[in-house]
């Protein structure tokens, strides 16, 4: 009987478990769409865009920053940098020296310059690529 048991849950959760793919597969898991058809969708330009359009590669900007933790400091000079990054990219008008003010100023081996300048250049890089979006 304890087989028989066993045996009758595992059958009951690879049915359960291989419902929902057989539902995508077949089509039924999509929603304003019929079975066979395919949904088409229009997009705009609007000041509310989701997430996944806002994000942007800031690490492109920051990879030269050291990736290494540096012990009293919180997060890493990279994780910094690129928090600094998409402050400076939300708002246009701050400066290059304010968006980047908590960078440290002291050299860490092994990475050429400082936290801080390389903020600084990566912050000219931010604005360079965005004047060349908008024009």
């Amino acid at each position: 009987m304890n087989i028989t048991r066993t045996f009758a849950v595992a059958a009951a959760a690879v049915v359960i478990g291989a419902t929902p793919a057989v539902a995508l597969a077949s089509g039924h898991g999509k929603s304003g769409s019929a079975p066979g058809q395919t949904r088409t969708t229009t997009t705009t330009t609007t000041t509310t865009m989701t997430m996944p359009q806002k994000a942007k590669a800031y690490g492109r900007y920051c990879n030269t920053e050291s990736r290494k933790h540096v012990a009293g400091t919180p997060g890493t000079p990279f994780s910094v940098c690129i928090t600094d990054m998409a402050k400076m990219a939300h708002q246009p008008k701050m400066s290059a020296t304010a968006g980047c003010k908590t960078e440290s100023k002291k050299h860490v081996a092994g990475s050429k310059g400082t936290p801080f300048s390389v903020c600084v250049t990566g912050a000219a890089k931010l604005r360079a690529s965005e004047h060349k979006s908008h024009s």
